[in-house]
């Protein structure tokens, strides 16, 4: 038999319960938690307590500010273009097809020596990195080493999954459109003869990441067997078991590729890609004075509008050079200490209006 809806039944918590049942309602317990009756405190806002708050964070802000601008500008840093699109650019003659393979030279000069490590990094304009479809097309199975993903990478690397009948190891488009220009570096002597400057290639990856999530394919057997029947990704010239003559970075360990592994947040971005490392305390790692960039040209950028540049950079406690940091602590400290002072103005000039009224009432 239905029942006849009565609104009486909906605020008492639900229908009558039959004789001798147990009454059912959904008022909560008569608990303090959930009748809301748990000790509460909100903090009274008065001058007293609101302009020293105001102050304080003002005079720690600015200082710390000031401390990391300062630092960041001790960064010596230069950035060298080398995309060749300016006619005058020793690197336009590289972006012709026809010019394979492309070797170019750039001069500069530095003009102030560059202390301590250095790091060589390679830059990139207008690649979007953070492309959904760019992102997961990998198989972290196969970079680990694992042998079954090794022979049937994921799907997700598609259609860079497989390339005459072949697994492509590694798979995907990450590692396909993989960075290959070769920069070297020379110091130009005093009778323009030409000092190589080293540049060490292992250290750059994160540990983590040369250590646990990346493995060649388990075996003692050399390493152009642990990869057969695979093929080499559509846009490599030479596969990723010659990627270096040492076996320590080699295949999928090899710290470049795994450098580039690392998919970037923002459409131009950096990759670390060389350490040029201090080898005496009384002399700079770069003196002052002109440098050779030589410049082996592979990776094109010309047709999605991208631009390279190479920057050389120290680093310090904090990283490497990044005014914002200082400037937004220099400006929240400013706006805050600033903000004091209003009120302090405008409190004082109504308290005393207030005083008065009281005398003249």
């Amino acid at each position: 038999m239905a029942m006849n809806y009565n609104a009486k039944d909906e605020v008492d918590g639900g229908p009558p319960c039959p004789p001798g049942g147990t009454a059912k309602t959904r008022r909560p317990d008569n608990t303090a938690f959930k009748q809301q009756r748990l000790p509460a405190w909100q903090p009274i806002l008065t001058a007293g307590t609101v302009l020293p708050t105001f102050f304080i964070i003002g005079l720690i802000f600015i200082p710390i500010g000031i401390g990391i601008f300062v630092t960041s500008n001790n960064i010596r840093e230069i950035e060298i273009d080398y995309t060749g699109t300016d006619p005058s650019s020793p690197c336009n003659k590289c972006l012709s097809p026809n010019v394979t393979p492309c070797v170019c030279t750039i001069n500069f000069t530095l003009e102030q020596s560059f202390e301590g490590n250095v790091f060589m990094y390679y830059g990139l304009s207008n690649f979007y990195q953070n492309h959904r479809r760019y992102v997961k097309s990998r198989d972290d199975g196969q970079l680990n080493g694992d042998p079954s993903a090794l022979l049937n990478p994921s799907k997700e690397c598609e259609p860079y999954r497989r390339n005459e009948d072949k697994p492509i190891a590694p798979c995907g488009a990450i590692a396909n459109s993989m960075f290959n220009d070769t920069l070297e570096l020379f110091q130009v002597g005093n009778a323009s003869d030409l000092t190589p400057i080293p540049l060490k290639k292992k250290g750059i990856a994160w540990w983590t990441d040369k250590n646990v999530k990346f493995r060649n394919p388990p075996g003692t057997d050399p390493l152009e067997e642990r990869f057969k029947g695979t093929t080499k990704p559509v846009n490599w010239v030479k596969p990723v078991y010659m990627l270096d003559s040492d076996e320590d970075n080699n295949g999928f360990i090899n710290e470049d590729f795994i450098v580039w592994m690392r998919t970037a947040a923002l459409p131009t971005f950096r990759k670390l890609y060389r350490l040029i490392e201090r080898k005496n305390d009384l002399h700079p790692t770069l003196p002052a004075g002109r440098y050779y960039l030589n410049i082996t040209y592979n990776y094109p950028v010309h047709s999605f509008d991208g631009r390279k540049r190479m920057i050389l950079s120290t680093i310090s406690w904090m990283g490497g050079k990044n005014p914002f940091l200082g400037i937004a602590y220099i400006t929240i400290g400013s706006i805050s200490f600033l903000l004091g002072v209003v009120l302090l103005v405008i409190n004082h000039k109504y308290r005393n209006s207030s005083n008065t009224a009281d005398i003249t009432i």
